[in-house]
Formats: C-alpha cells, structure tokens, sequence
C-alpha cells in the first residue's frame, strides 16, 4: 500500500521581495539606445570582415558595401551608445584605462579602434584617396570584426540579471549568428556578393539554432524568453529572420531581376529580424530583473537539492518551485 502524500495545511508561499521592491536593481539602459546598439555592433563588425575578405579576393562591389556599412553601424553604433550615457566624456572616460576583467573596457577599446579604422577605410574607398592605407584600415578592421559582434554578448551576460548570465553560453552564438544573417543581408545588395549570401543563410540558421536552444532550456528565466514582450519580439524575429534565410538562399537559383528583387526582401528581413532578436534578449533580461520570482526560485531550488543531498545545478528549478511561480511569471 503506497504511503498517502502529505495534505499542505497553509498555500504555498508567494514570491515577493521586502516591502515590494526589486531583489535586482534592473539596469538604466535604455530603449531604442541599448538595442540599437547591440544590432548595429554586430552588423558592422560582419560588414567590415566580408569587406575585407571581398579586397582579398576580388570583389570591388562587395567590399565598397561592406565598408560603408561597417563605417555607418559603428558611428551609429557610438552614437546610441553616447546617447544612452548621457553625456560624451563618458565614453571617452572608459578609454583612459584598459581593464581585461571588464568586458565594457574591453569592448570600449574594441569599439573605439574598430570605428576609426572602419571609418579611414569608407573614406578612402567613396573618395579614392589613400588607397593603400585604406586598404589596411579595412583589413585591421575585419580582424576586428568577429570581436565586435560577440563582446556585447558577454557583457550582458556578465551581469546577475538572470535572463542574461544563465543564457551565458548560448547568448554569443545567438549574437554571432544575427549579426551574420544582418551583415550578410547588407551583402547581398552588391552584385559580386556570393559569399554574403552564403555568411547569411548560415547566420540565419545559427540565429535560429541557438535561440530556441536559450528559450527550451530547463530554467525558470527561460519562461521570460517565451512570454511578454519578449516573446512577441522574438517570433517576429524568428519569422523575419526565417523568411530571410529562405529568400536568401532561393537567390541563388534565380538570375537578373528576380534576384535583385529576392536579396532585397531577404536584406531587410534578416537586418528586421537582427533588430527583433536584440530588442527581445534585452526585454526578457530586463523582465527577469524586475519580476523576484526568476532570483528566488532557483536559489532555492539550489538551497533543497543540496539540502537533500543531491546535485544542485546552477539554475534549474524544481518542477515544484517552478508550478508555484508559474502565475507570478507569467502574468
């Protein structure tokens, strides 16, 4: 005869923090600054490497359109950067020293290198002057490239908002591949651009690839990836950035006109689904910092396994714990 389970004689316990307020102090960043600044980092890093790779081999149109697009993403990548800061000096105050343990310094000084170099070589490219040294502007610039298009992953997830620093391992390949899929798309607007159409259907694929792996993994802050504003973002981003990788690679079958017409709607439904992608992993970590439940359930689910004596992971909650702040999270 199984033994009879316990009846709770009082309701589980609501997840709150004292007096109502925050357990996290959500960060001060702001919308449209931070998004933008994210998505136009990782076009601009994919623009400069694919410039680079088309003087190496070749291709004048592909590397003009990488060039201007990798000078225009990390000027205006600064800007919303500024903007978000408030004041100028304050960029300018994160380049006096160089931290290594600091993502933001390291990215300042990724950033800063990368802008100046992407920027000589534009201008040399739209005015002809100075080729050579453009030429090597642009090629340090792509060096930089791949550095640029994942460091902001690490620097939010290097952070204690849960939706971020638990998707710490999947969060580089989700910015790696949306930045391929929207430096890739720019791409496809030059008509030598064959190697950007192979870099945006592979971006697109790794976009996909790794965002359903953050929203399907067993933790609480994955919910938040799923629902509100977040989740909305990112199935229009899923859509946008699908449909682009489809048109993208259904150019290749077609010639003249219907070509131009198939890179063009695929150039701006990968950059359309770049954009939804940053704006929903910013939404859902900010999500996470508001809402206690996403830091409290799985400190203690943490805190009972090992009481129990058995192996407590990082972040995933109990089935309990999780049914029991399922309300909370989702409303």
């Amino acid at each position: 005869m199984s033994p009879k389970r316990e009846r709770l004689m009082v309701p589980e316990a609501e997840f709150s923090s004292y007096y109502g307020r925050p357990i996290l102090k959500a960060p001060v960043w702001k919308v449209p600054d931070v998004p933008a600044y994210l998505y136009l980092g990782g076009l601009a890093g994919v623009s400069a490497s694919l410039a680079a790779l088309a003087d190496a081999t070749g291709r004048p149109e592909l590397r003009r359109t990488g060039r201007v697009a990798a000078a225009a993403g990390a000027t205006a990548s600064v800007g919303f950067l500024v903007h978000d800061l408030g004041r100028p000096e304050r960029f300018l105050h994160m380049l006096r020293v160089l931290k290594p343990t600091s993502p933001l310094s390291v990215g300042s000084w990724i950033l800063a290198p990368f802008g100046a170099l992407a920027g000589a070589a534009a201008a040399s490219e739209v005015t002809g002057i100075a080729a050579g040294p453009g030429r090597l502007a642009g090629a340090a610039a792509g060096l930089l490239g791949p550095a640029l298009t994942t460091y902001t992953a690490v620097l939010i997830a290097d952070t204690a908002v849960p939706g971020w620093h638990e998707a710490h391992r999947e969060l580089p390949f989700v910015f790696a591949g949306s930045a391929m899929a929207a430096g890739g798309g720019v791409g496809l607007l030059a008509r030598d651009g064959g190697p950007a159409r192979r870099v945006a259907v592979a971006g697109a694929a790794l976009e996909l690839a790794a965002s359903a792996v953050v929203e399907r993994r067993d933790r609480l802050s994955a919910r938040a990836y799923r629902t509100g504003r977040a989740g909305a973002a990112l199935r229009v981003a899923r859509a946008a950035t699908a449909a682009g990788g489809l048109a993208a690679a259904a150019g290749a079958l077609t010639r003249g006109r219907s070509r131009a017409l198939l890179d063009g709607a695929a150039a701006l439904l990968l950059n359309a689904g770049s954009v939804a992608t940053r704006y929903g992993v910013f939404e859902a970590g900010m999500a996470t910092a508001r809402d206690p439940a996403y830091t409290v359930v799985p400190q203690r689910a943490r805190l009972n396994a090992r009481d129990e004596g058995q192996p407590a992971t990082r972040t995933g909650p109990t089935s309990a714990s999780r049914s029991s702040a399922r309300s909370r999270t989702e409303s």
